[in-house]
């Protein structure tokens, strides 16, 4: 019976998400899909926020706060922003926005201006600040006129305000949430390279996630120092829950619309706001230290390979992220620069799983310096290849690099899981099967021919400190096994059977030149009669 309501259940989700991209399409128009992203989250964003109000009003007391008076509401601002940390007028509310459609524009930013400024001076005005901001109400892509800009948004909240979901305490999916990101997940899919500059597939985040958090219950806090959009740390509530994560979820990023993507992740998804924190600065060399306390858990997909500061700024030479290695990440590729802070930032019985562009397992250089010394002082856990196509925006087949600061033995787990996966369309795709089993093996560092290995640092440090997961298992053969003695009986057999053939066709030969000596040409010659 349970199996049959969860069956539903995810019908039903899925019925939904068909609709809700049906919407989308239909309501883009001439903008193109990776710039409309931020007009129709925005809007189901701010419907949420309306109809959390409303709810928390009606609650205190008001019969109907969405029919009230401007004036009558004012009453309930400090209450409203003590409890959900902003305000807005019921003439501001998105039901009461979406029946109007003149001058559209105009009210729309003027609503999103109130909602920012009505946070300040509260608590959370820094999870509000600047949300809205890739709402561009006066953008010519809406039109090149306040009456075309106006008509499309409302064409725009209509659309939104006709999607099903529900944002009541007891509803029993978070539908708001999963919606949202099942809209990234197809934007991302749709937007080529850049897609995945901030969005991580939900099943691979969830497969670093738990390879973080085996052995744990409950941790200090979680922590994403690339965290795009907030994928990671959101499985981070999904795999240990919200009242396993003590301190609260934690992220930086340094492009501004992934940042505000991230925090209207954590709102939609039921994060209480002083749960959260996200900065928006370059984690490499503006980081943003909070309250100094080090993580206990840390999930990252870097950008790979991308330029940063490096030698060029004596500082980071002294930096006490990097300077225990000795050298500093190459200019041209900060990889290992990302993989230090996290070690930096861990606490002594943490762990840190993070996604690796698999040429900084055996590159030398600089490269193969931070290597050793992360080798050379136990922190290298396991490596793990994952399977290709995997993510947005690249198809190479990645790898998990997972560290630790107290490890237990002095050896390095190394998994082959390129083939835990299905395709799914253009992508590969892992299943709860293949994510249990790679787990399972983490878990059990045990070896597995073909799959996975322990091998002891000093015959890392003799392979020249190679992190390869190649180097160390040996991939299955999955050609056909061949019988030397059988195909040798085949060959036998096939030689004398050319042998005998040979000597028909030189017997047949014979006897037909044979006949062309001997035989006498007819017909009529040049002197015949």
């Amino acid at each position: 019976m349970r199996e049959i309501g969860e069956m539903t259940k995810e019908q039903e989700r899925e019925r939904l998400n068909r609709e809700i991209w049906a919407v989308a399409e239909g309501l883009r128009g001439i903008i193109d899909g990776w710039d409309f992203k931020s007009y129709l989250l925005c809007a189901m964003f701010y419907r949420y926020l309306s109809e959390r109000l409303t709810d928390c009003m009606n609650k205190g007391g008001v019969k109907n706060y969405a029919h009230l008076s401007d004036a009558e509401a004012e009453q309930g601002r400090a209450y409203a922003v003590q409890e959900k940390g902003f305000f807005l007028l019921p003439s501001e509310l998105f039901e009461n926005v979406c029946a109007e459609s003149a001058e559209l524009s105009e009210t729309l930013g003027r609503v999103f201006s109130h909602l920012e400024e009505s946070s300040k001076g509260g608590a959370f005005a820094d999870k509000f600040a600047g949300l809205f901001a890739d709402f561009d109400v006066n953008s010519h892509k809406l039109g090149d006129t306040a009456t075309k800009r106006s008509e499309r948004l409302s064409k725009l909240l209509r659309g939104v305000a006709g999607m099903k979901l529900s944002t009541t305490d007891d509803h029993e999916a978070d539908v708001f949430g999963d919606a949202y990101e099942f809209l990234i997940t197809m934007y991302a899919s749709h937007a080529g390279k850049s897609g995945g500059e901030f969005f991580t597939p939900a099943e691979a985040a969830e497969l670093l996630t738990r390879l973080a958090a085996v052995g744990k219950t409950e941790v200090n806090k979680v922590y994403d120092p690339t965290c795009g959009s907030g994928s990671f740390l959101l499985k981070a509530v999904k795999v240990l829950g919200k009242a396993g994560v003590r301190g609260g979820f934690f992220g930086q990023d340094v492009n501004s619309t992934s940042c505000n993507l991230c925090r209207i992740n954590m709102l939609l998804h039921g994060v209480p706001p002083d749960k959260f924190h996200v900065a928006c600065d370059d984690t490499l060399t503006a980081p943003h230290r909070w309250d100094d306390e080090p993580f206990e858990l840390i999930v990252s997909n870097p950008p790979y390979s991308v330029k940063w500061a490096g030698d060029s700024n004596p500082a980071l030479m002294k930096d006490s992220r990097f300077a225990p290695a000795g050298v500093l990440a190459p200019k041209s590729r900060a990889d290992m620069a990302f993989i230090l802070h996290c070690l930096a930032w861990l606490t002594p019985n943490g762990t840190a799983a993070i996604v690796c562009f698999p040429g900084i397992l055996y590159r030398g250089g600089a490269e193969q310096k931070i290597r050793k010394y992360l080798v050379d002082n136990n922190f290298v856990d396991s490596v793990i290849q994952l399977p290709a196509n995997l993510f947005f925006g690249t198809d190479i087949a990645t790898s998990v690099l997972v560290i630790k600061k107290g490890k237990a033995d002095d050896s390095v787990l190394f998994m082959d899981a390129s083939r835990e996966y299905i395709k799914v369309a253009k992508k590969n795709k892992l299943t709860p099967e293949n994510i249990a089993h790679i787990v399972e093996a983490f878990t059990a560092r045990q070896d597995k021919e073909y799959f996975c290995k322990r091998v002891p640092c000093d015959e890392i440090k003799a392979a020249n400190y190679n992190l390869s997961v190649r180097t160390y298992v040996e991939p299955e053969d999955k050609r056909g096994k061949i019988d030397i003695k059988e195909l040798n009986e085949r060959i036998k057999r096939i030689t004398a059977r050319q042998q005998v053939l040979r000597k028909k066709i030189d017997k047949l030969i014979a006897e037909i030149e044979g006949e062309a000596y001997f035989e006498i040409p007819r017909g009529k010659g040049r002197g015949a009669q």
